[in-house]
């Protein structure tokens, strides 16, 4: 059982949407505090009232949610959460999911979330990976676009007769080392 105060946190992802039964259940589970967000996606890392919620927490506390999606929306990001409340030795307790990280079970259903989370972030690593390995077979260019066009390279050894090279990245709106970088040693363009 908890010896700490409890914190409640509530949060509904339009301003439409009503908080009407998050609060009430959070207020009947005896939280001292109840934070909110109204009109926040819980994909968003910066939420007001989350940040308030998990300030108002010390050692031996419980933050209280309705729903463990109120608290994160992708499984990542709510085990991280639950992750450095852990750390923080701070309890989770869902109302809707009878989870609450005090009981074996509950710690059980986090390390469980923590586990799943990994292997989501797996999955998308070996996604992304095999979609740019196809984009590379198709002939795509992966990453960020060159600074300078091949035009423009072909007429750097006549910009640079009349010009220094501070002048010449100036006039091709690029910093001087991205210029450095086309620039042999002897002075002359790659």
């Amino acid at each position: 059982m908890a010896t700490g105060k409890k914190i409640g946190y509530a949060r509904v992802s339009t301003d439409e949407q009503h908080l009407d039964m998050q609060l009430t259940a959070l207020k009947g589970c005896g939280c001292e505090a109840i934070c909110f967000d109204k009109g926040i996606s819980g994909a968003r890392m910066d939420r007001p009232a989350l940040k308030q919620a998990l300030d108002l927490l010390g050692a031996g506390d419980t933050l209280v949610v309705w729903r463990l999606d109120r608290l994160g929306r992708s499984l990542t990001h709510l085990a991280k959460i639950m992750g450095n409340l852990n750390k923080r030795k701070v309890h989770v307790m869902s109302l809707t999911e009878y989870i609450d990280t005090q009981s074996s079970s509950g710690r059980f259903t986090f390390h469980m979330l923590a586990a799943l989370a990994e292997f989501e972030r797996g999955l998308i690593s070996e996604r992304t990976r095999a979609g740019m390995a196809a984009a590379r077979e198709r002939g795509s260019r992966i990453g960020r676009p060159k600074a300078l066009t091949d035009v423009t390279i072909a007429e750097l050894d006549n910009l640079l007769q009349d010009n220094s090279p501070a002048q010449v990245a100036e006039k091709l709106n690029v910093h001087q080392s991205t210029l450095r970088r086309y620039i042999r040693d002897d002075g002359e363009s790659q």
